[in-house]
């Protein structure tokens, strides 16, 4: 079933490139401390002078990178997080991923949080013939590892691209490591239709909600983080 944004095109609407580092939030909660090089929303200088009221529609994990989107208007942000919308990632991966690695992943392996084990849903997921163009990012991926005798080896890794329609809390970083291979490196490129493009990171522009097409409601449970 389609969801519908004609009704929700009031308030104002912005795409972020979220930079790695950052919380997707503007404001610190009573959970929440800020850690050495941990940063909020507000601190960035492109949402020095975002509208009030404005908020993050869905969340990017503190170490996760890309496509935030942005809103004023809470209605939106519910359709948007709680409708099933597609979810795209580019995910560099430990190891070299065989085809029984992605073929789990598709299908869908169990996950675990608090306490509670989750089946994740089939979902696509191809390896990518080329590491993505992207930005360096603030903290630098772990690209080796020291063995005992103290020799320094690079560590291959492999770029795959995941598309979800649901999320949970850090779910990707949670199904790679279920069929062993970390995520060093996450970055979400679409939701829905909107892309992440050329986007620097730290960078925002006017998003227009219109232009989500791809939105379809599957009855899965609104997402906490999806990454």
């Amino acid at each position: 079933m389609a969801v519908a944004l004609d009704g929700h095109r009031g308030g104002r609407h912005f795409a972020l490139f979220k930079p790695d580092c950052c919380l997707s939030q503007f404001v610190l909660n009573g959970t929440v401390t800020l850690r050495a090089h941990r940063r909020l929303l507000s601190s960035l200088p492109s949402c020095a002078e975002l509208p009030a009221g404005i908020m993050a529609v869905g969340r990017l994990n503190e170490d996760s990178e890309g496509l935030l989107l942005l809103t004023t208007d809470g209605a939106l942000s519910y359709a948007v997080t709680a409708g099933g919308c597609e979810k795209e990632y580019h995910a560099q991966l430990e190891g070299i991923v065989g085809v029984e690695a992605l073929e789990r992943l598709r299908a869908g392996v169990d996950i675990h949080h608090k306490g509670d084990t989750y089946r994740t849903l089939p979902c696509e997921v191809a390896a990518l013939p080329a590491p993505p163009a992207l930005p360096p990012r603030r903290k630098k991926v772990r690209d080796s590892r020291q063995l005992r005798d103290g020799t320094i080896v690079a560590v291959p890794t492999t770029w795959v691209s995941i598309v979800l329609r649901q999320g949970r809390n850090r779910q990707i970083r949670k199904m790679t490591a279920e069929v062993g291979h970390p995520t060093l490196r996450l970055v979400r490129v679409r939701v829905g239709d909107t892309l992440l493009g050329d986007m620097a990171p730290g960078e925002l522009r006017p998003w227009d909600p219109g232009t989500r097409t791809a939105m379809t409601d599957n009855g899965t449970p609104p997402p906490a983080t999806c990454c």
